[in-house]
């Protein structure tokens, strides 16, 4: 018999640690695997959904679904892909921005969930995040996939703008270096239409981000020093690094301050107040 995407779905499902992913071990636990309700708390999703689509009654999932569910399930490239032929659906194309996050970053990203942490894809969408990383910068759970765009944000004018993401401080080149970046990003994935859309939107409606692409320099974005304006602590001065991930098209980036500094205080007080699910 043929394996249906809802049988895939639970054997991804029963294979994966629950400590894994974040969660807390459960010495009474019954079941070694994630639960539904688990699963779909990490996916965004609803736990009736979760069950129709193990159940078969829920078909033709989306490829956002799936590419989500294939996140929140570690699932390695093959499988991913496995996954979009199971759901009727073609698998990520070569050449194009891939939102995979391969299991050892998510791994990484269970055992960092004290630390604000963001994990980007190559056109600067935000993917998935740490709970301190909520509790920093506010929770990005509500927030529509293209606004969880940096670069779009950094741009953008009006209330669609920077609203979302709290940061100022002393990184006068931050324009620049995301628009180098972006510019590496479209030469390494020539496929990608979401991305020279992208580029060809901001293009149009920003003069700043028109006259820097026209300046043609490339790069990587990296470190910078950034101040969080956050409501609850006032000012929150961060070391802000860019950490690379080889093989993959994601970035993590990732927000430090000294041991024992008001703002790692800051930090410590926001990680425990204002705990916050990840994706």
């Amino acid at each position: 018999m043929d394996e249906t995407f809802g049988a895939a779905l639970r054997r991804w499902r029963d294979r994966l640690s629950p400590v894994d992913v974040g969660l807390p071990p459960r010495p009474r636990r019954r079941a070694p695997g994630l639960r539904r309700e688990e699963l779909a708390d990490l996916a965004g999703l609803s736990v009736d959904y979760v069950v129709r689509l193990e159940q078969g009654r829920a078909v033709s999932p989306s490829a956002q679904v799936v590419a989500t569910l294939a996140r929140a399930l570690q699932l390695q490239p093959a499988e991913r892909d496995h996954a979009h032929r199971l759901a009727g659906l073609l698998p990520p194309a070569t050449g194009t921005v891939s939102d995979h996050v391969p299991p050892g970053v998510q791994r990484v990203l269970a055992r960092l969930a004290d630390l604000p942490v963001g994990v980007f894809s190559a056109d600067w969408t935000l993917l998935t995040w740490t709970p301190s990383w909520a509790a920093l910068l506010g929770d990005p759970g509500g927030v529509p996939r293209r606004e969880r765009n940096l670069v779009r944000a950094v741009f953008a004018t009006g209330p669609g703008g920077l609203a979302s993401w709290p940061v100022r401080g002393a990184d006068p080149g931050m324009e620049g270096a995301l628009v180098r970046d972006l510019r590496t990003a479209l030469v390494e994935h020539p496929r990608d239409r979401g991305l020279a859309a992208l580029v060809a939107e901001l293009r149009a409606s920003s003069a700043r981000f028109a006259q820097l692409w026209a300046e043609g320099a490339v790069g990587r974005h990296v470190s910078a020093r950034k101040t969080v304006e956050h409501p609850a602590v006032g000012d929150v001065t961060c070391d802000c690094d860019v950490l690379t991930v080889p093989d993959s098209d994601v970035r993590l980036v990732v927000y430090t301050a000294a041991a024992g500094s008001p703002d790692a205080e800051k930090l410590e007080f926001l990680r425990v107040t204002a705990p916050v699910g990840a994706p």
